[in-house]
């Protein structure tokens, strides 16, 4: 059987399972559509929401970004775990027990404003749609690839798939779907990942792995991998970061965008009670670790494969890895997956010296003097992973496999930010503030509608990126930390904080980073670098777009609390709204026995 028709067998059979479980679970009444009908059991909830999380750009994205940048990009992992813990602790047990659909339904109602909820419906859908743009740049990579279609036509049958299942399904429908997702996206992640540490290392853990002594050369792995890209010009791979006030910064915007992500949130809805929504926290956390701990070994193995594959001399033992390096590939003796990924458009190759080998090296490095004239070799990052199990010539079915865990990746969070997108506006512009006496069947309709609308421009969106899917998502964070975070951690911990100062601050959260975005974009993404040691003089105190979240946040805050201060104070029925939110009844009551 070819590899074609292995992939075409392992995606099918996915596609089928998810249409098959979202006919099954059709959602049939606005409960049903919002929040799975509110009895979700916490296990699988957790589940769920660590499909939900856990997108394109964790499952294609996050290990190549670690590939190409090494220690630095590893801010990835601690920003989105970090924020999930704050999610989990902070902010997910009161919002269930507030016992509203949408997170502008609960901003609208603690801030007694349709003001206030109109600004978060704008807030969710900005950073939602950011959001799903990366996923459907994910599944574009992943569908070209895999079904050996171009890159557009990829990103429209994804379209096309989420539309099948998550429009008619719903919550009800995406939530077992998820779970189908997420235990297809995590075994094909984790069996490439043991097969390559088995080669590489001879340990099968992955994490323990990366540790551990390279096989071939007889050194330490991260050793080996160090001394081969320096070798190339490269930064060393565990090398630290320059600028620390970016990591730091980067990482906050991580960890309040993580923790103002709507399409997470409305998980919580879905559960039983208020313990239930802490359990799921916690077994989401579990689900979430197991890529997360495989991902740093992903990217540091994949590295040393595209390097010795190209460098074949620098793979064993070796005195001089500079002198290894002047014997580079052939560009007539390449593999067979450097082919399969030129095809896409995704690995390109340019013969510059004119020679007939891959120089594959850091053009700000002076190799002049051995004929070389510029990189020649050009890798797009969201292929590392997808590509790894080929370039370890792994089975054919492991290969299906990962093209099958790579799209379910993207699809299913997906579904959960097209979710909360209609619902925003279903459920909170619809039916709470332009046609209150909409019949549940109209609200059912409008909400598909919304959702049908919300693919078509993610899709058109998704076409033309602004970056890698890790990156674009990395915008979708800063945006939702800027902007939603603030307003839900003043509404359950400040009962004093009223709508004109929610108002403010999310309007000058939200608008502050899009401007400093949209102003910097031109010096985003440099591609083949890691993306906090690119510091253009245009940046204000070298902070780069990626890390403006937590400026915005900052402000947000700044700002709801000014204006707080000269404003006039909620109902005191709102504060006492709060404080029940945050304290069981009868707490701190003392009992005479």
């Amino acid at each position: 059987m070819s590899q074609f028709a292995i992939n075409l067998l392992f995606v099918g059979a996915s596609f089928a399972l998810y249409i098959g479980i979202a006919i099954w679970a059709r959602a049939g009444s606005t409960k049903d559509f919002y929040v799975a009908g509110g009895g979700v059991h916490p296990i699988t909830n957790g589940m769920a929401t660590a499909a939900d999380w856990m997108s394109a750009a964790s499952f294609i994205s996050m290990a190549g970004l670690l590939a190409s940048g090494g220690y630095a990009n590893s801010t990835f992992l601690m920003g989105w775990t970090g924020g999930y813990v704050i999610l989990a602790m902070l902010l997910a047990p009161y919002l269930r027990k507030f016992g509203k659909f949408t997170v502008p339904d609960f901003i609208g109602d603690r801030f007694y404003s349709n003001t206030a909820r109109l600004v978060a419906v704008i807030c969710l859908i900005v950073a939602s749609v950011t959001y799903v743009i990366g996923q459907m740049t994910g599944a574009g990579v992943a569908f070209s690839r895999f079904l050996e279609v171009p890159n557009t036509a990829g990103i429209w049958i994804a379209a096309f798939i989420v539309f099948l299942y998550a429009v008619f399904g719903g919550m009800k429908g995406i939530t077992y779907t998820q779970v189908a997702q997420y235990i297809v996206l995590i075994i094909a992640y984790t069996i490439p990942a043991v097969f390559i540490a088995m080669q590489l290392t001879g340990n099968p853990i992955p994490m323990f792995g990366m540790f551990s002594t390279h096989t071939e050369s007889g050194v330490p792995l991260l050793t080996k991998l160090d001394d081969v890209v320096s070798a190339l010009g490269f930064q060393d791979y565990t090398a630290d970061v320059d600028n620390k006030l970016n990591m730091v910064l980067f990482t906050l915007s991580l960890m309040v965008g993580t923790a103002g992500l709507p399409h997470v949130i409305i998980r919580f809805f879905t559960v039983p009670k208020v313990a239930d929504a802490r359990w799921s926290a916690g077994w989401a956390l579990v689900f979430i670790a197991l890529l997360y701990l495989t991902a740093p070994a992903v990217g540091s193995m994949a590295r040393l494969n595209l390097v010795t594959t190209v460098y074949p001399e620098m793979a064993g033992q070796t005195e001089n890895y500079a002198d290894a390096a002047e014997e580079a590939l052939r560009y007539e003796d390449r593999p067979e997956w450097f082919r399969t990924w030129e095809d896409t458009g995704l690995l390109t190759f340019e013969d510059k010296n004119d020679d007939g080998r891959i120089q594959f090296y850091n053009d700000g490095s002076d190799f002049e003097d051995r004929g070389w004239e510029g990189n020649e070799l050009d890798v797009n990052n969201d292929i590392m992973v997808l590509a790894n199990p080929e370039i370890a010539n792994l089975p054919g079915w492991v290969i299906g496999l990962i093209a099958a865990g790579g799209i379910a990746a993207a699809l299913s969070t997906a579904a959960g930010l097209l979710l909360a997108i209609s619902s925003a506006i279903s459920h909170d512009l619809i039916k709470t503030m332009i046609n209150p006496k909409i019949s549940e069947k109209g609200e059912m309709l409008a909400a598909r509608i919304s959702m049908a609308g919300a693919i078509l421009l993610a899709t058109y969106l998704g076409l033309n990126p602004p970056g890698f899917a890790a990156q674009t998502v990395a915008l979708a964070f800063g945006i939702a930390g800027a902007s939603l975070f603030p307003a839900l951690m003043m509404g359950i911990f400040s009962k004093k904080m009223n709508n004109s100062g929610a108002v403010a601050g999310m309007l000058s959260g939200l608008i502050c980073t899009l401007l400093y975005i949209f102003t910097y974009l031109g010096w985003f993404f440099v591609p083949g670098t890691n993306m906090l040691a690119n510091e253009p003089a245009q940046w204000i105190f070298g902070i780069s777009p990626l890390s403006f979240g937590a400026v915005g946040a900052m402000i947000n805050f700044a700002v709801a609390f000014a204006v707080c201060s000269v404003t006039k104070a909620p109902p005191q029925e709102i504060q006492e709204l709060v404080e029940s939110v945050r304290y069981p009844k009868g707490a701190g009551v003392a009992v005479d026995h």
